[in-house]
């Protein structure tokens, strides 16, 4: 079964994982969980980095990652070529994201946005299009070689 999404959290966002898994499913999104599985304690950048490679890889197109504020799983992901991973705790930084920045990974802050918030941003985040027009001239440009003179 292709799946639609990865997702992965450490044990800051477990609950809000589960929240959000309930509704994936309700929605009939396929997706892959890549853990944790517990709130134990566990270190963000190996789940992010899990869902990072197979985006980059292009194993799947979307992903979302959830930590404590977001910010670690963010600035992980976004190491990997390709991976334009938003972190975003409102509905108009979802929507830019996608629409402008066609990203391709929503990061949430579980200790940052509620579960009734989180579930409204993930529904925006898979149903909002990427605009391209002048925008598709831009994300071109963050795949180029950064060290590049401009």
């Amino acid at each position: 079964m292709k799946i639609d999404l990865m997702i992965g959290a450490d044990h800051a966002g477990f609950a809000l994982k589960k929240t959000i898994l309930e509704m994936l499913s309700a929605k009939g999104v396929r997706w892959e969980d890549v853990g944790t599985f517990s709130d134990e304690s566990v270190d963000y950048p190996d789940f992010a980095f899990k869902v990072a490679r197979a985006v980059s890889s292009g194993q799947v197109k979307t992903g979302i990652l959830i930590c404590g504020t977001g910010i670690g799983m963010s600035i992980t992901a976004n190491r990997l070529p390709g991976v334009r991973a938003a972190l975003c705790n409102d509905l108009y930084t979802v929507r830019m994201a996608r629409a402008h920045n066609n990203a391709n990974i929503l990061a949430l802050g579980s200790r940052v946005v509620g579960p009734g918030l989180a579930r409204e941003i993930v529904l925006t985040f898979l149903e909002t299009p990427f605009e391209k027009g002048r925008h598709l001239r831009r994300i071109r440009k963050l795949d180029e070689d950064p060290t590049k003179p401009i």
